[in-house]
């Protein structure tokens, strides 16, 4: 936890102390590790919902914008199928123009497999993302949240933009379905990418 912290301390020098930003940090960890079904990711998921956490904290408390990009969330119930690949897809032709995550109401053990392998044909590699659980955090540093059938569980906050878009759930589904979901994503990822940077080739 120390490392993690000393890591986010450059990029908030001048905003938060030193104590205030390990103070995030420990408290994310605590709040995350008991529901945490896989360790081997409590370090990065630490890392990521404290610095929401603190670019939040940092708008809030003292009118600080720390990035001018878009931040979107994708979110689904198990974060195994439809946000992952509407996260991948988002980040892949965005290029770095806009931050993204994506998180599950109730995350699965791992990324469903045929969703994997539909998205490696189109040539973007997922093998190594894992189900994340959804935190106020997220929904809070996100300027669009996009849901996917999981009803009410996303924390409403003024100013955001909220969409849901209704898509079958690749879960128990064979390749062809899988790629035609993967297809109906793309779709609407670009369209939405060109909404929030209408100026962008």
């Amino acid at each position: 936890m120390h490392r993690i912290a000393d890591a986010l301390e450059p990029e908030f020098a001048g905003i938060f102390g030193t104590e205030t930003i390990h103070a995030y940090v420990a408290d994310t960890y605590q709040r995350i590790a008991h529901e945490a079904r896989i360790k081997t990711y409590l370090p990065t998921l630490t890392a990521q919902i404290a610095h929401a956490a603190l670019v939040e904290q940092a708008r809030i408390q003292k009118d600080i914008h720390m990035t001018t990009t878009p931040e979107v969330l994708f979110v689904c119930v198990h974060n195994q199928g439809r946000s992952q690949m509407a996260a991948a897809l988002l980040d892949h032709h965005a290029a770095g123009r806009v931050h993204v995550r994506s998180a599950g109401s109730a995350p699965a053990d791992s990324v469903n497999p045929a969703v994997v392998a539909v998205m490696a044909e189109v040539g973007l590699d997922i093998s190594q993302e894992f189900p994340k659980k959804l935190l106020t955090e997220d929904v809070a540093a996100s300027d669009v949240v996009i849901t996917m059938g999981c009803g009410d569980a996303c924390p409403i906050f003024p100013g955001k933009r909220y969409e849901d878009w209704a898509l079958t759930d690749p879960s128990g589904k064979g390749p062809d379905a899988v790629r035609a979901i993967r297809d109906e994503i793309d779709q609407r990822v670009q369209k939405l990418l060109a909404e929030l940077l209408p100026d962008t080739p």
